[in-house]
């Protein structure tokens, strides 16, 4: 019951941002100032709050490390296979780019945090810093090559230098590393702000989704969630097995590949020449699907 408790308190959340948004409460500058909240405030918040009293040496473990990246190169070639034969360039560069970008920030490590706990939110963070290290910049080279898109892309990339969430990480590593104390009422305030990731990343992610039924085409769509919700988690159980990650590191990193496609696709889609109706409608879907296979994933979790 507290699984199916932790997804309907996702579901409700996830609802009442696409209802504030239909309603005009989330309008695009709202949406957007939440957004930054979350990106610039909360989020970094719960990443050092997870990390500055962890150990380095369990956090960065080469089996871990190379597990994740290899499910990250290991779904995106799935994808290039199964995508490779779309007529349209933009259609098949969204395709491919949200077979395997996931969301990581505003659903997985808030989800990981409140599921399973501070050491299992320290490993999210990590590979949530190996997602922003490996995921934008595939996805920005992949739209541009394909769509011969028009872009500045060092200006683009330049954007993983500035990440506010990859610079907390690397704070709370740092601080873990040297053993510097961190006064209590600053780990008082960073723990309060880290509660407000969840809550806000969902209503942003809500207010996000945009839905046109004229972009639905059930074999494009269907394959993108066939690899992202069914694929990927499989692939990640693998490399964790035969890397021999343990437990607790286990569960965080699958349920981190588990989520859906990240709302940022559709914005790089739509900056870089993809499709951006079809990149709005797999975020959508995928969301919704993903918000299903959670249950029994996190059930078989324990």
């Amino acid at each position: 019951m507290e699984v199916l408790g932790r997804l309907l308190y996702l579901l409700a959340l996830l609802g009442i941002g696409i209802a504030a948004r239909r309603i005009g409460v989330l309008n695009e500058r709202r949406t957007d100032l939440l957004t930054a909240v979350a990106f610039y405030a909360a989020l970094p918040a719960l990443v050092f709050y997870s990390t500055y009293d962890q150990s380095l040496g369990a956090l960065l473990s080469p089996g871990l490390v190379a597990a994740v990246s290899a499910v990250f190169l290991a779904t995106a070639g799935l994808a290039w296979i199964v995508h490779r034969r779309r007529d349209s360039r933009a259609r098949q560069s969204v395709a491919v780019v949200q077979s395997y970008h996931s969301n990581l920030g505003f659903l997985g490590l808030p989800l990981v945090a409140t599921t399973f706990g501070a050491e299992a939110a320290a490993v999210a963070s990590i590979v949530l810093g190996i997602g922003i290290v490996l995921q934008v910049p595939l996805t920005v080279l992949l739209l541009v090559t394909l769509n011969d898109a028009d872009a500045a892309v060092r200006d683009e990339l330049g954007t993983v230098a500035t990440n506010p969430v990859l610079a907390a990480l690397a704070a709370g590593l740092v601080v873990s590393t040297v053993g510097l104390s961190v006064p209590a009422p600053a780990v008082t305030g960073l723990g309060l702000a880290s509660e407000l990731a969840l809550p806000v990343a969902l209503l942003c992610v809500g207010a996000s989704l945009r839905l046109d039924p004229s972009a639905f085409d059930l074999g494009d769509t269907g394959s993108v969630v066939a690899v992202k919700v069914g694929c990927m988690p499989a692939i990640a159980w693998v490399a964790l097995t035969v890397a021999g990650v343990e437990t607790t590191a286990f569960a965080a990193v699958l349920v981190m590949f588990a989520m859906p496609t990240a709302v940022s696709t559709f914005v790089y889609a739509n900056e870089l020449g993809g499709d951006a109706n079809f990149a709005s409608m797999n975020v959508f879907v995928t969301t919704l699907v993903s918000l299903g296979t959670l249950f029994p994933l996190l059930k078989l979790l324990g």
